[in-house]
């Protein structure tokens, strides 16, 4: 059986990346200053932080549609017999529920949806996981419950810098926002039931960055081999630093460096920072 793996832009896999292990994408999409843009394909992190400083609108993000995913099941199954199709969570994007529906409408290719319930390069780290195990003729189903074994140890954090787009996207009313403002609150987010929920609210940049190393003390202090990824919202400077500090701490860790892209970086902010990792 030959298996195709597939996922969402935002698992932000570099599209050099994607196309060495032959991994498919379906991008979901920015509505900017009225002009539609598909992410990683016609809008890069690096292009959307100083667009979005210029805009005087919250950017809008969308799912894409069951038709395009259609089109890409009808073509991968001119090649493949099925497709492990990985996506955000579907607590916070309709993504996954299309793809199901968009499978149920194609025929000559077996569909396996996975939910992710996390989103960015931990999301990444299962579609990593599933083409690996794909090129080596490994069958759905246990690949499958390869996702499911990850997932019981997959943690991610998220540090926003910023209030502002939590608030005006409805995620933080606006008294919350000026008192976080205020007292420099940083919200610690993590997923829960596949929603992005608050962890702690901490005083200062410095002390939450802190407290998101201590948790990834708590698994990395056990010697376990593990796979990180720190994400940013276009602060490479301070991830590049966060990830060498965390490699000299813990050699049994193999950490990169990914970003925040515009759907996720539109809810999070320019600044924010992220860790997300699991045990291998």
């Amino acid at each position: 059986m030959k298996v195709a793996v597939m996922t969402d832009s935002t698992a932000y896999i570099p599209s050099d990346l994607r196309e060495q292990l032959g991994i498919e994408m379906v991008p979901l999409n920015v509505v900017l200053e009225d002009k539609s843009y598909q992410e990683e394909i016609d809008l890069q992190a690096n292009e959307f932080y100083p667009l979005c400083r210029q805009a005087k609108e919250l950017p809008k993000t969308s799912q894409p549609s069951i038709g395009y995913i259609t089109e890409k099941l009808e073509k991968l199954a001119t090649e493949y017999d099925a497709v492990i199709s990985i996506h955000l969570s579907s607590g916070i994007s309709g993504t996954y529920q299309a793809v199901i529906a968009a499978g149920d409408m194609v025929d000559g290719i077996d569909v396996y949806a996975f939910d992710s319930e996390i989103s960015c390069m931990p999301q990444g780290f299962y579609v990593l996981e599933a083409i690996e195990m794909a090129k080596q003729d490994v069958d759905p189903k246990t690949i499958l419950a390869r996702l499911d074994e990850m997932k019981q140890s997959m943690r991610a954090y998220f540090l926003v810098d910023d209030l502002t787009n939590l608030q005006r996207g409805g995620r933080l009313n606006s008294a919350q926002a000026l008192v976080g403002s205020m007292l420099q609150v940083k919200p610690l987010l993590h997923f829960v039931n596949k929603q992005i929920v608050p962890f702690e609210k901490i005083r200062t940049h410095k002390k939450a960055l802190k407290r998101i190393i201590g948790l990834f003390a708590e698994d990395a202090d056990t010697g376990k081999p593990l796979r990180a990824a720190v994400i940013h919202a276009n602060r490479e400077e301070d991830a590049l630093v966060l990830k060498e500090g965390l490699e000299q701490l813990y050699p049994n860790a193999e950490i990169s460096v990914s970003y925040f892209g515009a759907v996720i970086g539109t809810h999070l902010g320019e600044g924010a920072l992220g860790l997300g990792w699991y045990m291998k």
